[in-house]
Parts: structure tokens; sequence; C-alpha cells
């Protein structure tokens, strides 16, 4: 019995440390097709992509799976037709969401995202119906460190409109148009880029109750999980 439990515990380790290594992969393929489809597929003129492929090769992501990424973002999958959804609705404590999707089977993918909202106690709303709370900008996530005036300098002087301090990180916000160049002057800083994509942003949020934030994230947990969606944007606070 001794074996057996050891045996039992090892398997369960592996699969806990497989499930985080799947998310990990996850995450870094979004980020690869979100940079792609922005910038085009060429990571030596698309500074988003060529970060993003360097993130997922820290995660020990195969080329393969990198290579199918960009093809896939880029319209090159031989044999597959992929046609990108954006779907709208809201979520738990009337929380807005928008869930960016790319997928080959549009019926598959509003049943998964229904049900994800509906079992949430939220629902999908028409088009249109909370899209008039984003607006699209250029997001750069950024590592606080001892660099900080340095990177909020290059920043300003290279079409940011906005910068975000927290505890730890530096939010920069762009015009979608100045994304690429504002990336390459932070990334010339030395520091260290954490998320750096085009995306939607809320323009203004809503503040919610914890049991209520909790419901919400849980909500997002689930769409992401979907491998058909890309990424889910919300208003919450």
């Amino acid at each position: 019995m001794a074996g057996h439990n050891k045996w039992s515990k090892v398997k369960h380790i592996k699969a806990k440390e497989d499930a985080k290594k799947g998310k990990l992969f996850t995450k870094a393929v979004r980020d690869i097709t979100t940079a792609a489809k922005a910038g085009g597929g060429d990571p030596d003129t698309n500074a988003a992509l060529r970060l993003a492929i360097e993130r997922a090769r820290a995660v020990s992501m195969p080329a393969e799976n990198i290579q199918r990424a960009i093809d896939k973002a880029t319209g090159n999958l031989k044999g597959v037709n992929y046609e990108e959804i954006t779907y709208e609705g809201y979520g738990p404590g009337g929380v807005a969401l928008m869930v960016d999707t790319m997928t080959d089977n549009k019926n598959r993918t509003v049943a998964s995202v229904r049900h994800a909202f509906s079992k949430a106690g939220g629902s999908l709303g028409t088009s249109g119906s909370v899209s008039w709370m984003f607006e699209k900008k250029g997001v750069i996530s950024v590592a606080r460190s001892e660099k900080d005036d340095e990177v909020m300098e290059a920043a300003l002087e290279n079409g940011a409109t906005d910068i975000k301090e927290y505890d730890e990180v530096l939010v920069i916000e762009s015009e979608p148009a100045d994304f690429d160049t504002l990336l390459q002057a932070v990334e010339r800083c030395g520091v260290e880029i954490l998320e750096s994509s085009v995306g939607l942003v809320a323009t203004n949020t809503i503040d919610v109750d914890d049991d209520t934030a909790a419901k919400v994230e849980k909500l997002i947990e689930t769409l992401e999980e979907d491998d058909d969606v890309q990424n889910v944007y919300h208003n919450m606070a």
C-alpha cells in the first residue's frame, strides 16, 4: 500500500504540473496569435510577436506549436478556415465582457460561450450591447524597477497616452498605431516586459463586492479554457 500511495501522489503532482504547463502553453499561444493578427507573422518587423515568441520559448513551447499559432493567426494553415468573432455579454454583477474568438466552427463556439455565461448567471448580448464601453489600445505591462523613471520618460516620448502605476507593475497605454514604436522604445530600456498587445480597454469600470468578483473571475477562467477563445476583456475594477 505504501508503494501505491507514493505512486498516487507522484501521479497527482505530475497531473498538476501538466495542467500548469498546459495553461502556460495556452497563454503563450494566445499572445502569439494576438500579436501576429495585429502586426503580421514576421517577428523581425513585429516587436510584440518577437516578445511573445521569446516568452513561449521560456516555457519550453515546441517550435512547431509556435509556428502553428502564427500560421493560424495569419491564415496560413492549409485546409482550415478560421473566422474571427467577438461576443459581448454581461457577467455577474452587471460586469461587461468582450470575448474574442477564432474558430473553424461558429456553432460550436457560440454554444460554448453562451453556456459559460449562462452557468455563471450572466447572459450573452447582441452586437454593440457592451462594445461601446471599450476602446482599442496598445497596452504594455512592465515590472517595476530602478529604471521606472527611464521607462516612463521613454514611453511619453514615444506615443504613450497614459501610464498607470501599481505596486509591482507599470501599465502603459497608447493608440494602436503607436504601439510598435512604443514597445521598441520600452524594450530598449532593458526592463522585464510582462505583457504587450493591442486589445480592448474599458473606458469606465464597475465596482463589485468580493463574492461577485470571484464569480466573474471564474467565468473568465472558464472562457479562457475554451480553445477557440483568444482574449477576454472586462470592465470590472
